[in-house]
Order: C-alpha cells, then structure tokens, then sequence
C-alpha cells in the first residue's frame, strides 16, 4: 500500500512507522531490543492489535539475538524475563499476549537443539507471522465483502487499516475489499478521541486509497444515522470473550448504541487470535488506562483547566447483544458467540 509500511524486519532490527506523526510526516523507529519494543508499543508508535502481536514477536526475536546466553537454559530464562516487559507494556489487546506465547512454546522445540538454533527459530516465527497476518487480513475482507451492499454509506471507528495490521487491514480492510471489487463505499470516519487515530490514520489511508470518506466527531454518529441513509457499522477488535462481548478503541461502544438505535447492522472485525475463549465476558476484559494529558492536551496545547481530574480508558466494551456479527478470516460468526465463535476456532 503506498510507499510505506507498518512494521518490517531490516538489517537486524524491526522498522517501526512512527503513527505518532502521521498524517504530516512519515518517520520510523528502529528497535533493537525486547525493550525497545515495549516502549514503541506502549508509546503507540505502532498501534492496531494485529500490528502489536507481530511487533511483540519480533521482540522476543530481538531478546534471543541479543541475549549474551550461551545455553538453552539461560536463553530461555531470557526470553522469560522478556515476555514478561513486553506483556506490560499493553494490557487490554490479546494478540499481544498470543504472540508471546506463540514465540515462547516455540522455544521450547527449537530447531537445531542450541541456543544459536532457537535464535534463528524465533526470528523465522515472528516473520512467519508477519506474512500470516498478511493473508489473514486478506481473507477478513473477503468474508466480509458480502456484508457490504453496492453502494454502501458505512461508519468506521478508529484505524484498522494497514497502518493497524502487517498490511491490509481488519475492518478497513473490509472496505478495501468492497472498494477493490467495485462496490461504491463511501466511509463516515469517527475521529476517535483522545488520540484522533481515525481523522489522523484512518482518513489518510483512505485517501491513499481513492476510497471516499468523510470525518466527523464521535458524538456526530447518532446524527449521522438519523438523518441520513447508513447502512453498516464497521470497527475492529482487540479482545473477543468467548460470549462476544468484544474490547475495543474507546467509543466503539457509544458507535454500537446508536447503531442498535437506528436499526443499523454493527459489524466486529478481526482475526480469530483477537478471540479469547478463556474471558467469559466482557466483565473480566482488563481495560487500560493512559496518561491523562492525552485528554488535556492537543499537541503541546492545553485545552483543559489545570488540575481537572482526568479520567482516560483507552478500550470500552460493546456487549455482544448490540453487534450483528464477527467477521473472521475462517467465517462469520452470528449469535449466539458462544456457540459460533467455538465452532470457528474449531475450523
């Protein structure tokens, strides 16, 4: 897409797109270490569930290369230590934590049985997964296309794009695909405040793309949909429950009342890895809470009285009962989630 990336593997060291200055300025970081990694997550210069994971693989790549370790036991113990920083650094986004998990079982089967056999091994996991979620944001949007009627007026939460994933995209991948196979889309984009990721990313991709759009604040959606023709809600996803309750950027369950309101469908979009089954509901979804001063503050600016108490979750939960559907790269599931969710990771 474009002459950019999210993440990419080069000369050793993971290439981050800095998202923190887009749309004015295409920047990226470079991180040589497991704690470097933490920070860029949890600083948000990559952001998006599915980019998180792959991020946090290749963390536990970096800790393996750079751990002075010379047997499998002690490397090992590194990667333990490592796991642990880079689990901290996001606490709500499951990928993350299926990404660390998915590298530390592979070090417990290394290829090569050394320690310089488990480094190469975790490096080609994490790029394998880096190419995984590629085809996997390909087939999300064709699972999805049939969702999408010709023409469609769709509201879109948040980033989901390419900037949000390897490539391609979740829920904007969906209207990449509609977009793609000649539907006429055109995308309402909530700004998604505090951090603006859709007026920011969101409107940039898609006019990267030539797919029409227009920004509005959050609080515009109910408006929107009462008074003029939408026909879908479309947002991503960073922890599924196993009864759907579904964990999301902060406003996507205000999105999914009004839509439940207006009688619009309100789709969830996103990789069976967002899906937990060992969460109940969203009850038991940890929701994290960042620095107040992205609520204070635009920019350097202050636009609130000093010393207003702040209160800034980063994630709400919809209940399932107001989302229509869960698309995957295996299927669509419908409710009840508890049984069709189980039947697709049994896919």
């Amino acid at each position: 897409m474009g002459n950019y990336y999210t993440l990419q593997w080069v000369d050793g060291a993971l290439r981050l797109l800095d998202q923190r200055r887009l749309p004015h300025e295409t920047v990226y970081v470079e991180c040589r270490t497991a704690d470097e990694v933490a920070w860029a997550i949890r600083e948000m210069v990559v952001r998006g569930a599915p980019a998180i994971g792959v991020a946090a693989a290749y963390g536990m790549a970096l800790a393996a290369l750079g751990s002075p370790a010379g047997d499998l036991a002690a490397l090992r113990a590194d990667l333990a230590a490592a796991a642990e920083r880079l689990r901290a650094a996001r606490p709500t986004a499951v990928n993350l934590f299926w990404a660390v998990e998915r590298l530390l079982r592979r070090a417990t089967d290394p290829v090569g049985g050394d320690a310089e056999g488990l480094r190469a091994a975790l490096l080609a996991e994490a790029q394998a997964m880096a190419e995984e979620d590629v085809a996997v944001n390909r087939q999300l949007g064709l699972h999805g296309l049939p969702l999408v009627p010709d023409p469609a007026t769709i509201i879109h939460h948040c980033n989901t794009g390419a900037l949000a994933t390897v490539d391609y995209g979740t829920a904007l991948g969906v209207i990449r695909t509609a977009h793609e196979h000649g539907k006429r889309v055109h995308v309402y984009v909530d700004e998604t405040r505090p951090r603006l990721q859709g007026a920011r990313l969101t409107a940039w991709e898609l006019q990267q793309l030539g797919i029409p759009f227009t920004v509005i604040a959050d609080g515009a959606s109910g408006h929107i949909m009462r008074t003029r023709r939408v026909d879908l809600c479309l947002v991503g996803c960073d922890r599924v429950a196993a009864n759907g309750d579904t964990a999301n950027k902060i406003g996507t369950y205000n999105l999914a009342l009004a839509a439940y309101a207006h009688g619009v469908p309100f789709y969830v979009v996103g990789p069976t890895s967002t899906i937990d089954l060992s969460v109940a509901t969203g009850d038991d979804i940890p929701i994290e809470e960042r620095d107040a001063r992205e609520v204070t503050h635009i920019g350097d600016y202050q636009i609130t009285p000093t010393g207003a108490l702040v209160a800034n979750p980063a994630f709400d939960v919809t209940p399932a009962k107001y989302i229509t559907a869960i698309v995957t790269e295996r299927g669509v599931a419908y409710p009840p989630f508890t049984r069709s969710l189980a039947a697709l990771l049994r896919r």
